[in-house]
């Protein structure tokens, strides 16, 4: 007990200013003896980091901050850095506000769409149409060799309204428009508006316009005086042809390398109608008079389904006719 009562007795050479161990501390009767509570450890808080100055800039508001300056060497670039900076060095002009695919390349060596430059005989011919029974008629010996394409020549259209102007479309993916008599220059546009083969090529009845389609998917209506695209129509397929609906002028229909047919509004450029049928690629199609009706012809050799060569369709009701007595007559004619 001796040792107990010396050992816990002492004073812990730890307690600075307290009295020596030899006198004893005075302790109010009655009152209980307790050491203050140890100081309490701070408590930490999270500092979020902060960049030094010289870290990456953020790139300033486009609207009125001046192009970014290039990176310095050595210092990694991000993919949206790059971005901006490519941005800041192009040139803008007025084209890249437009949708793609609105201007269509003309060629420099063009001619003329006017009559101005025609044989008299032929101006007089063409604009004054004899009548029956009459003798004055186009020259009985007159020709013209239109040279132009680089590659196989697939559909010519004749214009309906300017008889002086014929068009052409080719594998070259061009599409020439030719003043066929005109005295200087025959070859009056060269369009090359699509990136693949031109297949079809048809005069618009909206003013000295043309629409094409070809192996791109596309169908383009161009203004052929401006040689401007004004519309673009896109397809899941290659157009193998294309047809305006004689009664009303605002509707086309076109048929493609995976049998599809569509009937479209120009003015919309929306699908009107579509008439399905397992059939081959569309080879041609031709509205009845009246614009009713409409007969489709197919390549049957990926069908074993010989009827489905040549088919009337009803365009209101998007179903085929009985077709039984056209094939009859077909296969007597072949």
């Amino acid at each position: 007990m001796d040792l107990l009562s010396a050992a816990y007795g002492a004073t812990s050479d730890e307690d600075d200013g307290e009295l020596p161990s030899s006198l004893p501390v005075p302790v109010a009767p009655g009152a209980a003896s307790f050491a203050p509570p140890p100081p309490k450890r701070p408590r930490w808080e999270y500092q979020p980091y902060l960049p030094p100055p010289q870290s990456f800039p953020q790139p300033p508001p486009p609207a009125t901050a001046p192009p970014l300056a290039s990176p310095a060497s050595g210092r990694y670039v991000s993919k949206r850095e790059r971005a901006l900076l490519a941005a800041s060095q192009a040139p803008v002009d007025s084209a890249s506000l437009l949708p793609p695919q609105t201007t269509a390349v003309v060629d420099s060596s063009v001619g003329s769409v006017t009559d101005s430059n025609l044989r008299a005989d032929i101006l007089h011919s063409l604009r004054c149409q004899p009548k029956p029974r009459s003798s004055k008629s186009l020259p009985s010996k007159l020709s013209v060799s239109l040279k132009g394409h680089t590659k196989a020549i697939n559909c010519v259209d004749w214009s309906p309204t300017h008889a002086h102007l014929l068009t052409s479309a080719g594998m070259d993916h061009t599409v020439h428009v030719w003043n066929v008599w005109d005295k200087r220059n025959s070859t009056a546009r060269v369009l090359k508006h699509h990136t693949a083969a031109v297949k079809d090529v048809r005069w618009s009845p909206h003013g000295l316009s043309l629409l094409s389609g070809g192996l791109d998917c596309s169908l383009q209506l161009v203004d052929v005086v401006e040689g401007k695209v004004t519309k673009v129509f896109k397809e899941d397929q290659a157009v193998e042809v294309i047809k305006f609906n004689p009664s009303n002028p605002n509707l086309f229909l076109s048929g493609g390398y995976k049998g599809s047919l569509r009937l479209w509004d120009i003015r919309s450029g929306v699908v009107t109608k579509e008439f399905h049928r397992s059939l081959g690629t569309i080879l041609d199609i031709e509205f009845s008079a009246d614009g009713k009706q409409f007969i489709s012809s197919t390549d049957t050799t990926r069908s074993n389904i010989s009827e489905n060569t040549i088919i009337v369709w009803d365009v209101l009701r998007q179903v085929p006719l009985s077709n039984q007595g056209l094939n009859i007559g077909i296969q007597h004619i072949t």
